[in-house]
C-alpha cells in the first residue's frame, strides 16, 4: 500500500458501486453520497456487487490516483449500511485490502497486566 500522510481520513462508501465508473463518476459519487471533497487528500473505497472487487480513490496533490484490487478467492468484508460511509484507520484499510476482517481484529498476543 501506499503510505498515505498522516490525518489521512479513509472513508469507505457504503453500498455496492458500478465498477465501470472510473475518476470522474467516483468522485461524483464521493460529492453526492458523503458531501466529501473527493480532492480533499483523504482516500475514498468502493466495492462491487459480488464483493470481490475493490477501487480506491485519492487525490495526492497532484492529481487523482485510481486503484483497483480484485481478490482470487474470498469477499471483501463490508458494513452493512446501504448508504453513506464508514471511517476506517489506515491499519483497517490495510486489513481489508488483504481481505482480512477490519471490524474486529484480535491480537494474538495479550500483554500481561502489571499488578
Amino acid at each position: 500500500m501506499i503510505g498515505l500522510p498522516a490525518n489521512t481520513r479513509v472513508w469507505i462508501v457504503a453500498g455496492h458501486t458500478d465498477m465501470r465508473k472510473g475518476f470522474d463518476g467516483l468522485a461524483a459519487m464521493v460529492q453526492g453520497a458523503l458531501s466529501e471533497n473527493p480532492f480533499s487528500g483523504h482516500v475514498f473505497v468502493f466495492r462491487g456487487r459480488r464483493g470481490d472487487i475493490l477501487k480506491v480513490l485519492w487525490f495526492d496533490g497532484q492529481g487523482l490516483l485510481l486503484l483497483s484490487k480484485r481478490l482470487e478467492r474470498g469477499r471483501f468484508v463490508w458494513p452493512q449500511a446501504s448508504a453513506g460511509g464508514v471511517s476506517l484507520t489506515p491499519a483497517q484499510l490495510s486489513m481489508l485490502l488483504e481481505g482480512i476482517d477490519w471490524r474486529m481484529p484480535t491480537r494474538t498476543h495479550r500483554p500481561d497486566l502489571a499488578a
